[in-house]
């Protein structure tokens, strides 16, 4: 039987710890690296970021965009960097916030999570804002597949807030109906004791109380971007995601990045071990 991507994502963090290392090209760092800024350039960029994470972290996640804004060359490039990513052992997020109605919706889900798809990764960014039910496409494909989504429910953008944090039908925030919503989901394809392979993008950054949500079960993998340059740093993990900092995938793109080629490795490396060190506390 297929191993569901909640318990790949469980067995990851547990063996690697929580740090996932972002895969995003931009052309200020392609120029850092001493780069083109072209499908070529972002191609080598993504290559390397995964040689340097292989085996120091469980999980990446290339940011779609900064190979999609290069057309057919680009996307051609991100192919060769998840399927390197996958070959590596890693566990690999698709960014690509997708998010339609209909077989519009499926067959974004067909592209990113089928295996042997030439996007094929292990779970896939999904923005719930046209409805959650817009969603079930993509919910039965990864379920069929051991394939893992991360929905949006509370992001660290100011620009949400009117919409995450305003008050929905059922009396709660948008950000605690979501959650509501595909937690439920994870209950009924997820067996007893093991985590949900439906996840959540929660901001780093994000006040729970503010936002109007709390922990919720079964528990789920958190991606949580806003380490980093953002401003969150390993030690805020357990203050803002208390009892849920076990399920927390933190994601660091140009604070370790920024390193350059010759010093990613050991940037990895540091940053990996502040977070085992606080959540071993």
């Amino acid at each position: 039987m297929t191993q569901t991507f909640g318990e790949r994502a469980r067995a990851a963090l547990g063996a690697h710890g929580r740090l996932c290392v972002g895969i995003d090209p931009h052309a200020a760092l392609l120029a850092a690296w001493g780069l083109s800024d072209d499908a070529s350039g972002v191609r080598t960029f993504g290559l390397r970021t995964v040689e340097a994470a292989a085996g120091r972290v469980g999980v990446v996640k290339p940011q779609v965009s900064f190979f999609e804004r290069f057309g057919s060359k680009g996307f051609a490039a991100l192919e060769d960097v998840l399927a390197a990513a996958r070959a590596a052992g890693l566990l690999v997020i698709a960014d690509a916030k997708r998010g339609d109605i209909g077989s519009t919706m499926d067959d974004y889900a067909t592209a990113w999570l089928t295996p042997g798809s030439p996007l094929e990764a292990d779970a896939l960014t999904v923005n719930p804002f046209l409805g959650v039910g817009a969603l079930d496409g993509a919910f039965s494909l990864a379920e069929k597949y051991g394939k893992g989504l991360f929905v949006l429910a509370a992001t660290s953008n100011p620009e949400a807030e009117g919409v995450q944090r305003s008050i929905g039908s059922t009396g709660v925030t948008v950000s605690a109906e979501i959650i509501a919503d595909v937690s439920a989901r994870n209950a009924a394809a997820s067996a007893d004791g093991a985590w949900g392979s439906f996840g959540f993008v929660i901001g780093a950054t994000v006040d729970w109380a503010q936002a109007g949500i709390a922990p919720f079960a079964p528990t789920a993998p958190i991606l949580a971007p806003g380490f980093g340059t953002q401003g969150a740093t390993p030690a805020d993990l357990r203050p803002r995601f208390r009892r849920m900092s076990d399920a927390v995938i933190a994601s660091e793109s140009r604070s370790i990045l920024s390193a350059g080629p010759d010093g990613l490795a050991a940037a990895i490396d540091a940053r990996a071990a502040e977070y085992r060190e606080v959540v071993s506390v």
